[in-house]
């Protein structure tokens, strides 16, 4: 039987039955679900489908997790789920640091991915500012850029942008939460927020150790590990390399 052009355009103006698409995706294995945690940073509420954890926020109820995710995500879970005991426990390692999630940034450009890619990267207690994060995935002046993505990163926490800080060194906003929950994040994983804030004021962006000849970004842990009569501090990178100093090859601080 032949199919003739006016057949396929009245079965493009056919609309799909109402749940259709939610029907296929949990079939597919990609309808999400979510459940709450309770965590080392207080309640978060996870959404997850089989390719990995979809979104997160410290929603005040499951409704105002919902709206959150349609607005961030594009999409809307399923229903509550109930993760696994293995779930649960991935959740609380990666909040100690450990890298043992996986996600699902489908929806997402490849711009946004890379940046949240590379914001993963960045270790455990330490920072990073924006400036650090454009270069690293080939975009040097898209500085602003990788500030909105960071800012509609949907899986704070886990994915963290809490760790970029503006290059002047201070805080920054955080669209966790705001500047004080990054802060109380941040404390929590061991960083000296307030000695950071004092090297911001005082205009210094790195850390120079006389032992070993290399500048890093103040928390680097190869920097934190020198004795404090080994420490140089360094406004910028001309003043580091006038001194001797060569970047380090872990944190990275100049291209």
């Amino acid at each position: 039987m032949s199919v003739s052009t006016a057949d396929l355009k009245r079965l493009g103006e056919v609309k799909a039955p109402a749940g259709l698409a939610e029907r296929v995706l949990a079939e597919a294995g990609l309808a999400d679900e979510y459940a709450r945690f309770d965590t080392v940073i207080g309640a978060v509420f996870v959404a997850w489908n089989r390719n990995g954890v979809s979104a997160a926020a410290r929603s005040r109820s499951a409704h105002e997790f919902e709206e959150y995710f349609r607005a961030e995500v594009g999409r809307r879970p399923l229903r509550p789920g109930m993760p696994s005991a293995e779930m649960a426990q991935r959740i609380s390692d990666e909040l100690s640091g450990k890298r043992t999630l996986r996600f699902d940034l489908r929806g997402l450009t490849e711009f946004e991915q890379a940046v949240l890619r590379k914001a993963r990267e960045i270790p455990y207690g330490q920072v990073r500012p924006y400036s650090w994060v454009a270069r690293e995935i080939g975009h040097p002046s898209a500085v602003r850029a990788v500030g909105t993505a960071l800012a509609n990163n949907p899986i704070p926490y886990f994915i963290p942008c809490h760790r970029v800080v503006r290059a002047d060194g201070v805080i920054g906003n955080y669209g966790g939460g705001g500047p004080e929950a990054k802060k109380a994040i941040l404390s929590l994983e061991g960083v000296r927020v307030q000695q950071l804030a004092e090297l911001a004021r005082a205009g210094v962006r790195y850390q120079g150790v006389k032992t070993t000849g290399v500048y890093c970004y103040p928390t680097c842990h190869h920097a934190r590990r020198a004795h404090e009569r080994n420490v140089v501090w360094l406004h910028d990178v001309d003043e580091a390399k006038a001194a001797g100093f060569r970047p380090c090859k872990v944190c990275r601080p100049a291209a």
